[in-house]
Order: structure tokens, then sequence, then C-alpha cells
């Protein structure tokens, strides 16, 4: 995929879409075609807790996806608390884009914006604001969360058409197509193997991957 708009295709696009969050993006994530991917480091791996710990979940997410709001919303904040913050689990997320194709992919420009610092307190603001999001208003939204975050209007437009951050998000795209043949979001990988991705997991599924996990590796 080519994403290479201009500054000023690139903002009306943005400032253009309409957008409900029950139309955001289609049902949960169609099956990979695998059960079972390898799972080194990819292209942009964005990452929280310790890299030793013995379990490793890996989401593909879309910033226009409602199932990965509910998930980053409601199931998250509890994950994270048990296991990231634990040292329990390395989460890493990896990207994805569904439709509006232009917005997911302003959104994680954004959230990689300077030094990428703010990337998972952008990408929760972002999830957390798709209630408010209607036609001419996502723009003036993600300003806002721009500015929040200590970003300039200037900076943030030139982090939106910034070439290489472009090229990196294709590469990005490429990887999860190709190598984890990822289509759809949420979908999510526990020390590489495939979870159930046909509805979004709740916190109980969740434990008992990690569980199944563990175990293998003869963990606690």
């Amino acid at each position: 995929m080519r994403f290479r708009p201009t500054l000023v295709a690139f903002l009306t696009l943005l400032a253009a879409a309409l957008v409900a969050p029950a139309s955001v993006a289609a049902a949960p994530a169609a099956p990979a075609k695998a059960a079972a991917v390898r799972w080194p480091s990819a292209p942009g791996d964005m990452n929280l807790g310790d890299p030793n710990a013995p379990v490793r979940v890996i989401e593909y997410l879309s910033l226009t996806c409602p199932h990965c709001a509910h998930f980053n919303d409601e199931v998250f904040p509890l994950f994270r608390k048990k296991y990231v913050d634990t040292g329990r689990v390395y989460y890493t997320v990896r990207e994805l884009l569904t439709a509006p194709a232009q917005v997911a992919a302003a959104g994680f420009l954004m959230a990689r914006c300077g030094d990428g610092s703010k990337y998972f307190t952008i990408v929760d603001q972002v999830f957390r604001s798709q209630p408010r999001w209607q036609a001419g208003q996502i723009k003036p939204i993600f300003l806002d969360i721009a500015k929040a975050n200590g970003f300039t209007e200037a900076q943030f437009e030139a982090c939106l058409t910034d070439e290489k951050a472009q090229d990196a998000l294709e590469a990005r795209l490429t990887y999860a197509n190709e190598t984890d043949h990822v289509t759809g979001t949420p979908t999510f990988f526990v020390n590489g193997l495939l979870m159930p991705n046909d509805r979004v997991p709740t916190l109980a599924e969740l434990d008992a991957a990690i569980a199944k996990a563990l175990a293998a590796k003869g963990g606690r």
C-alpha cells in the first residue's frame, strides 16, 4: 500500500471523514493464515514491559477499529496491571489500517511524532476519542491530542506528511501482511500462537492463553 498524500489532500481527507464508532471497521479480524507464526521483533514494534519476560503478547491494532478501542478501554488496563507492569508479559503493538485508512494512518503517524515516547499515551487518547468523531471534526480532535502531548500544529502536520515516516508505515504494513499474514484487527499472538480472533479477547481468555504459554515453557 502506498500512502503518500500531499499535505492538503491528507488533511482534507482527515477533516472530511465521517466515522461512526460502530461502522469504522469490519467485524473482528478474519483468521490469519496460520495458527502459529514466528515472533521475533518486527520493524517498528512498540513495546511495554520487560523484554526478558517469559511471555510475549503481540497485538495487531488499528486506531479506527471500534473492537480495538473496546479492548483498549475495558480490558487493556487490567491486563497491563496484572501482567505487563509486573514483568510477566512483554507486550508489543503492531499496526494495521482499517477503514478509513487515512484516519488510522494519521493517528499512527501522530503517535510516533518526535521520539515516539508519547506513543502509548496518544494511542489511548485516539481510541478514547472515537465516540466524538464526526464529519469535519476528526482533524481538530487529533490536533488537540497532539497539542496535549506537547506538539505544535506545525509539528503535527509535519509528522503526518513526513515521507520517511510514511515509508516506515508501509514497511510495517507489508510485514503484517506478508510475514505475520494478518489482515484484520484486533489480532493477538501469545508466544507466537494465534488466539481465536472472532471476538475481542476477555481478560479471562488472555489468562488462559498466558497460562498455557507458561506451562509450555515450564514457567509459572
